[in-house]
Order: structure tokens, then sequence, then C-alpha cells
């Protein structure tokens, strides 16, 4: 086995998940895979009226997304390494607690930097849950049951950009942004019992946390040319959908003039494009990989030159979302693709594989979606478009330069 060392040892000690209550845990770990999303998303719609009520620029609301992104990012590096080390279960538990609470800390204050430090806190304790349940599904399922979960995944995950910012408009209408985080926290106090009910340790065996072994099998993942360049993918995909997210409901609500309701709304239909992309993904997992990632992307290119030339003779809410739609359905059809290829690729260390994929895809995805919110400050459909535009020419650039010679 790649990566196995002598010194593994079987599990112990910890509660391991009962054969009955695998289809229940099962369905445990898929309400907790959209977990980031839904932390990411739901609370969109607020961002505007969050400047607002704290006195703050829109850059400082909106660097509470990058920074979560950001911790997000590292902590799956080293939570990989400790659930393989450490098991599951136990870790995943304790992270939910710390995740309720940072939930209420937040809606006590009024401090920005207090509400930084707990999306950092955030942050770390999603890297934990979510790279955990990414493992179950290589722990528990084999052969193309595993591919199927595995792609079902990332359709699963796509739910919480569909319904998060959806249900954060109309929290926001009626309550204020502090009810989106009160709705976190209950959400976490009802996984961390049903965690505790239904699911178990699923390491097949604890491997030793050694700094020799880790850059080893870190190695072994990273000679991989298509892996490689995949975590780069990825990132640049859920970056593009991120831009949206740091600027759409700015441009719906401050200079369209729309409630926050209907910047949900927005958001939901750019969660759906992301599903949309999903399911196809998933409809042609038997197709060649690489020829179908390209034409995704050429469609990509083509609707974005579209949509920055279209916007000198009509832009308004419908043409923004439109174009913004379709850019999407693009990305998440690329993303399901080689997600899914990424945690598949190496199942004898699938705690590592899925904390470097996901880590790498959410630090790639914070400093690019970032940076190019800070160099095109998109307030309009147009400069939306140079945005996508940017991410779509390097994903190209990665699919036809440097993945030519490739055979996946």
């Amino acid at each position: 086995m790649i990566g196995m060392d002598p010194a593994w040892q079987q599990p112990t000690g910890a509660k391991r998940l009962d054969e009955k209550n695998k289809k229940a845990a099962t369905l445990v770990s898929f309400l907790l895979i959209p977990l980031s999303g839904l932390i990411t998303d739901i609370y969109i719609p607020s961002m505007p009226h969050m400047a607002q009520d704290l006195h703050r620029s829109e850059g400082a609301i909106q660097m509470t997304l990058s920074l979560f992104l950001i911790s997000y990012g590292l902590a799956q590096f080293v939570t990989g390494s400790l659930i393989d080390s450490f098991g599951r279960f136990r870790l995943t538990l304790v992270s939910l607690a710390i995740f309720v609470l940072s939930n209420l800390v937040i809606v006590g204050t009024q401090h920005l930097e207090v509400i930084y430090a707990m999306r950092i806190v955030q942050g770390i304790t999603t890297g934990f849950i979510v790279v955990a349940k990414r493992a179950f599904f290589v722990d528990v399922y084999e052969g193309e049951e595993r591919k199927h979960y595995l792609s079902m995944m990332s359709i699963v995950w796509s739910s919480a950009p569909v319904l998060a910012p959806f249900a954060g408009g109309y929290l926001q209408q009626y309550f204020n942004w502090q009810s989106n985080f009160y709705v976190l926290a209950g959400y976490g106090i009802l996984m961390l019992c049903l965690e505790w009910a239904f699911s178990g340790e699923t390491v097949p065996a604890y491997r030793p946390l050694k700094w020799s072994s880790i850059v080893h099998d870190y190695s072994i993942m990273l000679r991989s040319r298509t892996f490689n360049y995949g975590l780069w993918m990825c990132g640049l995909c859920y970056g593009t959908t991120m831009i949206f997210g740091l600027v759409g409901s700015f441009i719906i609500e401050h200079r369209m003039h729309y409630s926050s309701v209907v910047a949900g709304y927005g958001a939901l239909m750019m969660g759906l494009a992301w599903m949309c992309g999903g399911l196809l993904g998933k409809a042609t997992i038997k197709k060649t990989f690489l020829p179908k990632l390209r034409l995704s992307n050429a469609v990509q290119l083509a609707v974005i030159l579209a949509m920055i030339a279209s916007a000198g003779f009509v832009s308004n809410l419908y043409t923004l979302i439109a174009f913004a739609f379709l850019a999407h359905v693009c990305v998440g059809f690329i993303f399901n693709n080689y997600f899914a290829y990424l945690l598949g690729r190496f199942p004898q260390m699938a705690g590592l594989a899925s904390g470097l994929s996901g880590g790498a895809n959410f630090l790639i995805t914070a400093f690019s979606s970032y940076a190019v919110v800070g160099i095109f400050h998109p307030q309009s459909q147009q400069m939306l478009g140079y945005g996508y535009l940017v991410m779509g020419v390097l994903m190209c650039i990665i699919l036809q330069v440097l993945l030519r010679r490739e055979r996946v």
C-alpha cells in the first residue's frame, strides 16, 4: 500500500461505527459535508447590513469571509494527518462543540476583531469536521460504490450555496445579521447529537504522527502532475463562485438598490448553478476526463466574453444573474469531476488526501477571489465579468498547456 508504515496500529478505545448504523452515519456525514458552504453563504445577504451596523467598510466585512476560507484551508493540511493518527470520531465531536460556542460568541459581540477571531476558530473546527466526513466515505465504501458516494458528495456539498443564502436573505429581512449565527449554532447542536448517536470511529488503522511520514506521503501525492494541477483547478473553480459571494450582495443591494431577499435569491441561483454543474459532472462520470473539462472551460470562457461584451448594451439584474449562472454551471462541472478524482486517487491516505485537497482548494479560493476583488473592485456586470475572465484564463492554461500530455 502507498504510504504504508509498519507502525500502523489497529483502532482501539474509541466507539467504532456499528454496521447497523452505517446508513444513518452516512446520512449524518452528508448533512455535515455542506457545513463549510453553509458557514460562508448564509450571511452573504447580511454583509451590507453588517457593514452598516458595525460601522466598517465593505472590505472589512468581506475579510470575515476570507479569514474563514484561509483558516479552513490551512487547517486541513494539519487535520488530515491528525484524523489519520487519532481517528475521526472524537475530533469531530470536539470540533462541533467548539463550533457551536464560536457562533454564540459572534452573536454576543459588536467588535469586528472578535468576529475575525471566531471566524478563524470556525475555519479550524470546520476543517476537522469536513475532512473527517470526506474520509468517512473512503473508509466505509469501496469500488464503484465509493466513486458514487464521492461524486454525490460534491452535489450534496453544493446544497449549502443553494439553501443558505436563500434562508439568509429572509433571516436578514425579518430579524438581523446575528440571526444567521444563531441558526449555525442550532445546526451545530443538532449535528453534535446525531453524530454522537449514530456515528463512530471508521479509521481502518491509525497512522503514526511523524513529520517524515507526512512529508513522504505528501510528496507521493504531489508527484502526480494531474493531482497537483487538480488542486489549482478546484481552487480556481470555487474561487470563481466566491467572487460573486464577495461582491454579489453589494452589487445587488447597494448599486441596483434591491433588498437583501433579492440578494439571497441571486446567491441561491449561483448555488443552483453549482449544483447543476455537479449533476452534469456525475452524469458524465464515465466520459474521458480531460476532454470534457476542456470543453466545459471553453464554454465558460465564451459565456464570460459574452457577459463583458453585452454589458455595453444591456446590464441589469437579470443579465447579471443569467451570465453568472452559466459561468457557475461550467465551473461546478469541472470541480465535481476533479475533486472526486482527488479524493479517490490515494485511498490508503484518505485523511491526508482529503486534507491536502480541501486545504489547497480553499487557500487558492481565498487568495485568488480576494485578489481579483481587490484588483477589479467589481461593481457592475462588466467588472464582474473581467474578474471571471482572469479565473477562466488561468484554468485554460492548466487544462490546455500544463496537462496536454496527461492521460486520465
